[in-house]
């Protein structure tokens, strides 16, 4: 059986910021049904070790940038974890990223590049009985891994970097090189060496096997100046090494006929019950009960998710006879900005500040529709869960939501494969246009109906993509085997 490390700084249940932790929780199990094995290698940060009951000790390395560390073996939900217990690095209040004062943690390149260097020496047989064949690292956290395991000889596992946001890059001052323990020609634009800084994901991107990211349409677009963030001409010379494949979510978790943090479970055979969760999230955010369409946000309130746009628009989606519910926290003058238009229409609207899983739930399965305005999106998970629940998502026409979403154009409603509503560009206008459509198509109850029963036909779990992650390694595997 091929054996994988993943690694990755967030992963669910244990610990999650976003959509990351949810595919490094969910693909592992996935790849089980496939014939892959996979240990997952994440921090040990005290709110995962407050969830973990013991722990079996499997490697411990004296002196991991600055003190000692030990790894812990243990299962969490089906997920067979490797834990990187380095107290130095991890044991302090605050998130996975920011401190309890709202800053960045100054030493996160130190924590991540200890993550990537455990990540490493366990490639190269640090865990006893333990040798993967292929090391997955994440996002820019773990971008390093494969940097360090290029120079450690030619006895090495398969690398693979997934790119699940290409705006986050992990980049730092060219004075913390000499702390990372690489060698010095690593200091060079075939290196670390980033525009005069040290580029962890930059890195990541040039050493390893092989890259993906989270969608076909976004693997295309990071090929351009426009979607590359300056990686574009790095990206460009190993077009050949990337691919893009969608994400999937855990249809166990996100499954509305067994949702216990639902009012009413549904199938698509009982969407009338849905009528009832619709109650619950109208009573929930306080506002007025009625037969007008209810509008869900469920995001991260910043410029890239395009809320700034929607904020800018509340006052006209309430005109149009449109209700919104806003669960999200971020940018304070868009929090400030969503709760002044809540204020100015009480019964209409809706907000709350700050992330809340469950309540996520609730509004997937009592919202009418879900608006995801992003300007760019490598994947997005939201649209997904919404086309689980019959949550209509009206999209932008950009990244992963295109990959996802059907529009509702004639060809789409004519042949009954239409599951929400894709529009461009990014702009307020385009929004408002897309949101008319919808109370075009809503006023249909029949077409609304036959497009949410659609929408829960998706197959959007993470079968299909599973398999293309396992062909993805025995492809690596049959290269290094030559």
């Amino acid at each position: 059986m091929t054996q994988v490390l993943s690694v990755s700084s967030e992963v669910f249940p244990l610990i999650k910021t976003g959509g990351l932790a949810d595919v490094a929780g969910a693909l592992p199990l996935a790849l089980e049904r496939v014939g892959i094995r996979t240990r997952t290698l994440l921090p040990a940060y005290p709110s995962v070790l407050a969830q973990v009951e013991g722990g079996t000790q499997v490697a411990a390395f004296p002196d991991l940038f600055g003190g000692s560390a030990r790894v812990l073996s243990t299962s969490v939900s089906g997920l067979d974890v490797l834990l990187l217990d380095a107290p130095h690095l991890f044991d302090r209040p605050g998130g996975p990223y920011v401190g309890a004062n709202g800053y960045d943690h100054p030493d996160n390149w130190a924590r991540f590049a200890a993550l990537s260097k455990a990540a490493a020496l366990i490639g190269t047989g640090a865990v006893e009985g333990f040798r993967p064949d292929v090391v997955h690292a994440h996002d820019w956290q773990a971008a390093l891994a494969p940097v360090y395991l290029e120079h450690m000889g030619s006895d090495r596992p398969a690398t693979v970097v997934t790119i699940h946001n290409l705006a986050f890059q992990g980049a730092f001052p060219q004075t913390i090189f000499a702390e990372l323990g690489l060698p010095d020609a690593t200091w060079s634009v075939d290196g670390v060496e980033y525009y005069g800084s040290v580029g962890f994901l930059k890195g990541g991107l040039r050493a390893a096997d092989r890259i993906t990211t989270v969608s076909p349409n976004y693997a295309r677009e990071i090929l351009t100046a426009e979607g590359g963030m300056g990686l574009d001409g790095l990206l460009r010379g190993r077009e050949d090494r990337l691919s893009g494949i969608v994400n999937g979510i855990d249809v166990e978790t996100w499954n509305p006929d067994a949702d216990p943090h639902v009012a009413a479970p549904f199938d698509r055979d009982a969407l009338f019950r849905r009528a009832i969760n619709k109650r619950a999230l109208e009573a929930e955010f306080a506002l007025e009960e009625d037969d007008t369409p209810l509008l869900a946000v469920v995001s991260r309130l910043t410029w890239q998710k395009g809320l700034d746009i929607l904020a800018e628009a509340c006052d006209d989606i309430v005109a149009a006879g449109c209700r919104l519910a806003v669960v999200g926290s971020g940018d304070r003058l868009l929090e400030g900005a969503f709760l002044s238009a809540a204020a100015r229409h009480s019964g209409r609207m809706g907000v709350r500040i700050g992330y809340d899983e469950i309540l996520s739930h609730r509004v997937q399965a009592g919202a009418d529709a879900l608006l995801v305005p992003s300007r760019f999106e490598p994947c997005g998970l939201t649209q997904l869960y919404a086309l689980r629940y019959g949550c209509l998502p009206v999209v932008a026409r950009v990244g992963g939501l295109a990959d996802t979403v059907i529009d509702a154009n004639f060809a789409a409603q004519n042949a009954g494969v239409a599951t929400g509503i894709i529009f461009a560009p990014v702009t307020r206008e385009a929004l408002m246009e897309g949101i008319a459509r919808l109370l075009e198509l809503y006023a249909d109850a029949s077409t609304w109906r036959d497009m949410q029963r659609t929408a829960m036909s998706s197959d959007v779990s993470w079968t299909a993509s599973a398999r293309r992650y396992a062909d993805l390694y025995q492809g690596l595997l049959q290269e290094q085997s030559r």
